[in-house]
């Protein structure tokens, strides 16, 4: 398996043991909404690229990482109709807007956030796959752990575009945005989504 040491040190909390027990008592959703997943994040880099037109690294780091998300939602999809499952519409959860709510209107600040919440969605992401891996079915459980090295990377570059573009030490935001992320993972969550928090009579 690919090593995850520096997201795990990076995020501010492992993913609860009660999150991982609901995933495998939601198997449809979990593929669903790790569909909606990737579709996003290919609409969140392909976002950043059309308001950012003039930040060559960022145009050249989040083009390679929208096509590589496109892909996985493709791989996903499929996955999902081999299992006999339909691909529709489904309510996000509250954490990238609860992490987006924080983000500084004005420039440069509103980019490095929105890249350092791009990093913390990636690790999680990537850290939620590594943690469901050894529970899930054979076929998903090497899916995830192929998934681990794009994922990690992706963090990376976002973590790099944010310092790149910051013009400053940006540690404090760094910080400030993983004790909101921990606290949206390990509090309680009404509807199971990739990245709710813990169900509600767990918590």
């Amino acid at each position: 398996m690919h090593d995850i040491t520096a997201i795990r040190e990076f995020l501010g909390c492992p993913t609860p043991e009660a999150w991982i027990g609901w995933a495998l008592e939601h198997p449809d959703v979990l593929l669903l909404d790790h569909a909606h997943c990737e579709k996003k994040a290919a609409a969140t880099a392909l976002n950043l690229m059309f308001r950012y037109v003039d930040r060559p690294e960022l145009l050249d780091a989040l083009s390679r990482l929208a096509r590589e998300e496109l892909l996985h939602f493709e791989q996903v999809l499929g996955m999902l109709r081999q299992r006999g499952l339909t691909y529709g519409h489904l309510t996000p959860s509250r954490y990238a807007s609860g992490l987006r709510s924080h983000v500084r209107t004005s420039e440069p600040g509103r980019l490095v956030d929105i890249l350092v919440v791009g990093a913390y969605i990636e690790a999680r992401s990537c850290e939620r796959f590594a943690a469901l891996a050894p529970h899930v079915d054979q076929e998903l459980g090497r899916y995830y752990r192929f998934l681990l090295k794009s994922e990690s990377r992706h963090f990376e570059d976002y973590l790099r575009l944010a310092r790149l573009y910051a013009g400053e030490d940006i540690q404090a935001r760094i910080d400030t945005f993983r004790t909101l992320e921990a606290g949206l993972i390990t509090t309680e969550d009404d509807c199971f989504r990739f990245h709710s928090g813990v169900p509600a009579q767990a918590a």
